[in-house]
């Protein structure tokens, strides 16, 4: 517990000792170079390569305090002294530390801080008995490519992250909507068909009680299957818990006869013909192919009024064709969120999606899926 305390009082005094340091900075620089004149003395330099060094790492806690105390030591050392060095590294300390501001503040701060340095190095270059224009000239170049390189730094990593934020914006909005395509597909297939063996069980219940009983079996299957995928919903949310159990797997086309004979005990038999060479598909294009069905025979269960439909696979040259064919009146098929979902599912792959009304009768689902390049 003490060990805290100690260790922030170790970094309070480090920071003051700093700090102390940085404003002794103009008085030891102008004090050297003073006694300059008649030589220079090693340790003296060092003392000031040192305070520089500590001046300019300052720049990164607090860059206009540390700015300020550059630009008052290396002006106060230019009047003193008068030589081109001196001059020089006024212009080369301080163009530095304004590219540092530009980089790290905002215009509205950066601008002021390079205009009145760069009026302070005017002065002091004017009076600078050797000044000429192309000291000048050096001066005013020198300041603008400095401020011009710092402020482009701050716009591209400004500009990365925005993008950055923008990127993980949409991969929340992604998430979001695979979340909602998940839930829907997975509720309203479980729910249509619960609710439509509940209303069978309930019409045959005094009349044929075995009939009534399976309808019950198909309520608890079906209840338990949402319930587990409810569970894998919500243990993938859980980000926070590192205990969580693990994912179980992705539904995928491999289970349509668990889809088919949930259908069949719904009152709706589900022909399912593959046509081409089967072959494994990526796990998106799967899990996409299986809600697309899932979706299109609960409609049909549903909305359709019919006992029958029939679903095609293709399996083709780098596309795989999905068809959920049926021949009922159609109902209200249209207005919900599933053809909304298949839509985006199929959209999000590159495919091609429609849906609506057979000239024979009945309803027709289609997506168009390709598989090559993935």
């Amino acid at each position: 517990m003490s060990a805290l305390p100690l260790s922030r009082v170790g970094r309070v005094t480090g920071v003051v000792l700093a700090w102390c340091g940085a404003v002794l900075y103009p008085g030891v620089l102008f004090v050297t170079l003073s006694s300059g004149r008649v030589g220079f003395r090693e340790p003296d330099v060092l003392l000031v390569v040192l305070l520089t060094v500590l001046v300019l790492a300052l720049l990164r806690r607090r860059p206009l305090p540390a700015h300020a105390i550059l630009v008052v030591a290396w002006t106060l050392a230019a009047l003193e002294r008068q030589n081109g060095t001196v001059v020089g590294g006024l212009i080369l300390l301080t163009d530095l530390s304004v590219a540092y501001i530009a980089s790290s503040r905002p215009r509205k701060i950066s601008i002021p801080v390079a205009a009145a340095t760069f009026v302070v190095q005017v002065l002091t270059v004017l009076a600078f008995g050797a000044a000429n224009d192309q000291l000048l000239m050096t001066t005013v170049l020198a300041m603008g490519i400095t401020w011009m390189a710092g402020n482009s730094v701050r716009v591209r990593r400004t500009h990365a992250e925005a993008m950055h934020a923008q990127a993980t914006a949409q991969a929340v909005a992604a998430e979001r909507l695979r979340i909602a395509r998940e839930l829907h597909d997975m509720v309203a297939h479980s729910i249509g068909i619960i609710a439509i063996q509940a209303g069978v069980g309930g019409r045959v219940i005094d009349t044929q009680p075995a009939e009534a009983r399976n309808a019950l079996d198909a309520i608890e299957t079906t209840s338990r299957e949402a319930l587990s995928g409810l569970r894998r919903m919500l243990t993938a949310l859980r980000k926070d818990d590192p205990g969580a159990a693990p994912l179980g797997p992705a539904p995928g086309l491999d289970e349509l006869p668990g889809l088919a004979a949930a259908a069949l005990d719904a009152g709706v038999r589900v022909d399912v013909r593959t046509e081409g060479e089967r072959r494994p598909l990526p796990p998106d294009v799967d899990l996409s192919a299986y809600r697309i069905v899932q979706e299109a025979v609960t409609n049909v269960v549903r909305h359709a009024g019919t006992d029958h439909c029939r679903v095609t696979l293709h399996y083709g040259d780098g596309v795989l064709a999905i068809e959920v064919a049926d021949d009922g009146t159609g109902g209200m098929v249209g207005t919900g969120y599933g053809l909304v979902g298949m839509r985006e599912r199929v959209t999000l792959l590159r495919g091609a999606f429609s849906a609506g009304p057979r000239p024979e009768g009945g309803f027709r689902v289609a997506a168009r899926i390709p598989l090559a390049g993935r």
